[in-house]
C-alpha cells in the first residue's frame, strides 16, 4: 500500500471518528479491522492515533487559521483532512511540508468539493508559514 493510500485510510478513520465521538480511536480501529472494513496498516493507524493524542493542539492551530469561516461552518471532510495534515506537519519530521499539503489537497478533492480543496490548501499554507 502506498503512503497516499495509508494517509487516505488515516483520513477515513479520523472522519469516521467525527460521527462516533463516544468511541475511542483505538476501539474504532479494532472494530474496523474485525469487520474487515479496514486493512491492517500501521502507518494509517499510528497517524490516526497521533491525531487524537494531539487533537486539542491540532484543532487550536486549525481554528486560528480559518480565514473567513468559523470552526462550525467547516465541513467534516475538510476538518478531518486538516487534522491529518496538521498532525503530519507538527509531529512527523520526515514528511516534507509540500508533501503533507499536496496529499491533503488530493484527498479533499476525492472526498470533498473543489472549493474544499482550495480552502484546505490555503489553511495549510498559512499554518505551514507559522510553524516553519
Amino acid at each position: 500500500m502506498t503512503r497516499h493510500e495509508s494517509r487516505e485510510l488515516a483520513f477515513i478513520l479520523v472522519f469516521e471518528k467525527s460521527f462516533q465521538q463516544e468511541t475511542g480511536i483505538i476501539e474504532l480501529i479494532e472494530n474496523a479491522l474485525e469487520l474487515e472494513l479496514f486493512p491492517t496498516n500501521a502507518f494509517a493507524e499510528n497517524l490516526a492515533k497521533r491525531v487524537f493524542e494531539h487533537i486539542e493542539d491540532i484543532d487550536k492551530l486549525i481554528d486560528e487559521n480559518l480565514v473567513g469561516w468559523s470552526a462550525k461552518r467547516i465541513s467534516k471532510v475538510s476538518r478531518a483532512v486538516l487534522r491529518v495534515a496538521v498532525c503530519e506537519l507538527l509531529y512527523s519530521e520526515k514528511i516534507p511540508v509540500g508533501v503533507a499539503i499536496n496529499e491533503a489537497v488530493e484527498i479533499t478533492k476525492k472526498y470533498g468539493s473543489s472549493d474544499d480543496a482550495s480552502y484546505v490548501n490555503g489553511v495549510l499554507g498559512a499554518i505551514a508559514k507559522k510553524i516553519q
